[in-house]
């Protein structure tokens, strides 16, 4: 049993270069040394930069950026008002505009034009950031204390946002730092004395310490990860599988201060699994660090490493995506490479047989960006279609089943779905975002 099985967060989130929109899962671009944009969430990466909008005439009954939701919603976290799942997509109610998209466990965010950050789903532990810790919340409701926002990221039960002044701010739990406020296990870093914290380790909307000239933001199961503009990665939260990368693990690892990665630069893209981390350098070349059970981690070996290792065999690459305990990359000629563990058929090979090294997935090509969380894997084609892999208990194909043995090893197309320029994977269900009116 995995830690976490079928509850993690793979947040993905990338710049999708696409249609001129800013995307929420990891994106196939052009790679420059340097970041000089903003990104996405939850397992979040970063592309090259950018000027992105979404444009598009308004007409019919779909807004331009608007969200299609599928899967799980126990907690409300398709946004159309019920608690009723669904293995078709769905519009998340209400919402138009949108330029990006993130999702963990059971909440989702939405990162709208005019800089203001929409949630939806369960609020355990504030972090939906309406100033309560608990709830559920079935229709997308505003944040309202933050505005002028460029990037979000959800993580397990913490969520993240970069101004565009290049600050991050952070709101929900924060047991293991990853609000990155200093505090850790309600312990001030600063000061090691015990802090007064309500409802729990709850925080309420704060900024991350010490952090300026972020470009992108990823978050995992309880980490975080920022990008800075000079290539640099930082991390803070839980450790103790070494996903921060600051060659410490185990017990009393954890940072509620964000620290620079070590022996790693040059780096434009990003991203958090549930315990481990992944970036893609200016070279084409993938970096991982963290919890290696499966593989996920690419090098080879089944052993952990609080520091960056090179991905075996990896050249060429744009972006990254995290699951549980398995990772995706996408090359710049639109194919897609995949390690980890693959019991649900997550690595798309037309296998259950894990892969600690990179395999190509055949038949699957013209992918602009990708996304993984949990069990489940995900890529946007150039054509706007959504293709799905690995588990569908809850209907994460999108294809009208469900069930524990529905599960596909090769990638399937999610059903009425066209014109999508950006994807997020829940653990157990996906977001989409379009900016076509009539794309149904």
């Amino acid at each position: 049993m995995k830690p976490f099985s079928e509850i993690i967060i793979c947040l993905i989130i990338v710049t999708l270069l696409v249609s001129g929109c800013t995307a929420n899962a990891t994106a196939a671009s052009t790679v420059t040394p340097v970041v000089t944009t903003t990104i996405t969430s939850g397992y979040t990466t970063t592309v090259p930069s950018t000027t992105s909008t979404i444009t598009g005439e308004v007409s019919g009954t779909t807004a331009p950026g608007s969200i299609w939701a599928w899967g799980d919603n126990s907690y409300g976290q398709l946004g159309n008002g019920t608690t009723s799942g669904n293995s078709n997509p769905i519009q998340v109610r209400s919402l138009t505009n949108v330029e990006d998209v993130a999702t963990s466990y059971n909440h989702s965010l939405a990162l709208k034009s005019d800089g203001t950050i929409w949630a939806w789903g369960s609020n355990y532990r504030g972090k939906l950031g309406n100033g309560n810790t608990h709830g559920v919340y079935s229709k997308p409701l505003q944040i309202s204390s933050l505005s002028d926002m460029v990037a979000i990221a959800a993580g397990y039960d913490h969520s993240l946002a970069l101004r565009s002044d290049g600050t991050v701010w952070a709101w929900g739990d924060n047991q293991y730092g990853q609000a990155g406020n200093g505090i850790t296990h309600g312990t001030s870093e600063a000061t090691n004395s015990t802090v007064t914290t309500t409802n729990d380790t709850s925080r309420g909307i704060e900024q991350v310490s010490g952090l300026s000239e972020i470009v992108a933001l990823s978050a995992g199961v309880a980490h975080s990860l920022a990008l800075k503009s000079d290539g640099t990665v930082w991390a803070w939260g839980y450790n103790y599988y070494g996903q921060l990368g600051n060659g410490t693990s185990g017990t009393n690892s954890d940072r509620g201060i964000p620290m620079q990665v070590k022996e790693l630069s040059g780096v434009v893209s990003i991203r958090a699994g549930a315990y481990h981390s992944l970036a893609v350098k200016s070279d084409g070349t993938v970096w991982t660090w963290g919890h290696n059970n499966d593989g996920q981690l690419g090098n080879g070996v089944i052993t952990d490493s609080s520091t960056p290792v090179q991905v075996i065999g990896l050249n060429s690459m744009v972006a990254v995506a995290g699951g549980e305990n398995h990772s995706l990359a996408l090359k710049s000629d639109g194919t897609v490479w995949v390690w980890g563990y693959n019991t649900r058929g997550q690595l798309g090979t037309n296998t259950i047989s894990d892969s600690y090294t990179p395999i190509q997935i055949g038949n699957l090509n013209g992918i602009i960006a990708i996304a993984a969380n949990g069990a489940t894997s995900v890529a946007l084609k150039s054509d706007g279609t959504v293709w799905v892999w690995g588990s569908n208990f809850y209907g994460q194909l999108g294809n009208g089943t469900s069930g524990f043995d529905s599960y596909s090893s090769t990638p399937v197309q999610v059903n009425s779905l066209a014109g999508i320029t950006a994807i997020a994977a829940g653990t157990t269900h996906i977001l989409a975002l379009t900016a076509d009116p009539n794309l149904r």
